[in-house]
């Protein structure tokens, strides 16, 4: 997969930010072989043009024992599709959303920290405007 007008060095750069998103802008230029400043103004261009869009953590799966996880799939009705996905980020336990094909327009993973947060926010989720029909199912483990 490309991704779309970015150069080598963003492409790494993102890559290099994937693998550990803590990365010091020093060691990521010494990676890249790129000055220091190259690297910070790369950086901030790519937040700012919404390329990197967060930084986040990924637990290890021991540590997220305690964490309730359900994969959830919407149907849409046609024409709404951009306007229910700004919607729908903005449900902090939408973790994950994709666009799929077939009977569903979307997958969307949910992380919640209890049973009735994650049912809060299938009512969130449900009600937001152009989400025609859901199906959840709850992830018990994995294998």
């Amino acid at each position: 997969m490309r991704m779309q007008g970015l150069d080598d060095i963003d492409r790494l750069l993102v890559a290099r930010l994937r693998d550990d998103g803590r990365a010091s802008v020093s060691s990521l230029a010494e990676d890249l072989h790129v000055a220091r400043g190259t690297a910070q103004n790369r950086l901030n261009r790519l937040v700012s043009e919404g390329v990197i869009r967060r930084f986040t953590v990924e637990l290890a799966p021991e540590h997220e024992k305690q964490t309730v996880r359900a994969v959830t799939t919407i149907q849409l009705h046609s024409t709404t599709t951009q306007g229910v996905v700004r919607t729908l980020r903005t449900i902090p336990e939408v973790a994950e959303l994709h666009a799929t094909n077939g009977s569903w327009d979307l997958v969307a993973e949910l992380r919640a920290a209890t049973l009735e947060d994650l049912d809060r926010a299938l009512v969130d989720l449900r009600s937001v405007r152009g989400v025609v029909n859901t199906e959840t199912s709850i992830l018990l483990r994995t294998l």
